[in-house]
């Protein structure tokens, strides 16, 4: 074998052995360095040269990225989750013809879309929706995906809750979380503009809880501001410490007026 590949090969099963066992900061120093030993393959995207171990070459740089990804998501970074995933892309769609498909791709692409979704990137979920193919879109980690994006879009958030329990991958349910929180600060944030106060019980089925203490742990971590007294949740509280901006109206109406002089000697 070719000492450059049996380098990486070496490196690459040290990350894998770090990555069971959970150390993902040693995880993250050898991705660094792998990923500097990649640049060595001239057979790698951009250049895809056909060199005599190109398939070899492109199989386990693929197999790094993936890695990569999924490690993103065990450290819960986004930012990296974004960079790793574009660094594989060349690898599902310019190399296809060149490597047999990868057993991993379908729960790449679905915890993608999943961030999307996480990040209202909604055009851009639809975007890559539209270059899958009919097979690829039927296969359960994009079905569970486009699902959620349905129950998210009508409303249907008890929906988005439960689909936790059905994640086809345990990777799924760092998005999944996030996913929930952003549903509970969407309601929250309508719910304090539409009433002065709730009770608990209204609370809790509006924000989707299971337990009067998880409605107490969400108040006293994300919404300070509520008060919690006599059996009800007070938004009023939080209208009240809102600042009220004066529209400056007679400014306005002589900005207008001066547009309009101007407008006029120009014509």
């Amino acid at each position: 074998m070719d000492p450059q590949l049996t380098e990486v090969s070496q490196q690459f099963e040290r990350f894998k052995a770090a990555f069971v066992r959970k150390d993902y900061n040693s995880c993250s120093d050898l991705l660094s360095q792998l990923k500097v030993l990649l640049t060595k393959f001239t057979s790698l995207p951009p250049l895809f040269e056909n060199t005599p171990n190109a398939v070899q070459e492109l199989t386990i740089a693929r197999d790094i990225y993936e890695h990569a990804v999924v490690l993103s998501v065990k450290t819960e970074d986004q930012d990296a989750f974004e960079r790793d995933f574009f660094q594989l892309k060349p690898y599902y769609v310019d190399a296809r013809n060149r490597l047999p498909p990868s057993p991993q791709e379908n729960l790449i692409l679905g915890l993608n879309l999943l961030r999307l979704l996480v990040q209202n990137r909604i055009a851009e979920f639809h975007t890559e929706l539209e270059l899958l193919s009919s097979a690829t879109l039927d296969n359960p980690c994009i079905k569970h995906a486009v699902e959620l994006e349905q129950s998210f879009m009508e409303g249907a958030y008890n929906r988005v809750l439960s689909a936790r329990q059905t994640a086809p991958d345990a990777t799924y349910v760092y998005f999944m979380d996030l996913l929930a929180k952003t549903i509970r600060d969407e309601i929250a944030g309508c719910s304090e503009k539409a009433y002065d106060y709730v009770s608990i019980g209204d609370a809790r089925q509006m924000l989707l809880f299971s337990s009067d203490q998880e409605l107490f742990t969400y108040v006293t971590e994300e919404h300070p501001e509520w008060e919690v007294k006599d059996g009800f949740v007070v938004f009023q509280k939080a209208k009240e410490t809102a600042p009220c901006k004066e529209i400056p109206s007679l400014q306005l109406i002589n900005q207008t007026l001066s547009y309009a002089r101007e407008l006029e000697r120009i014509v």
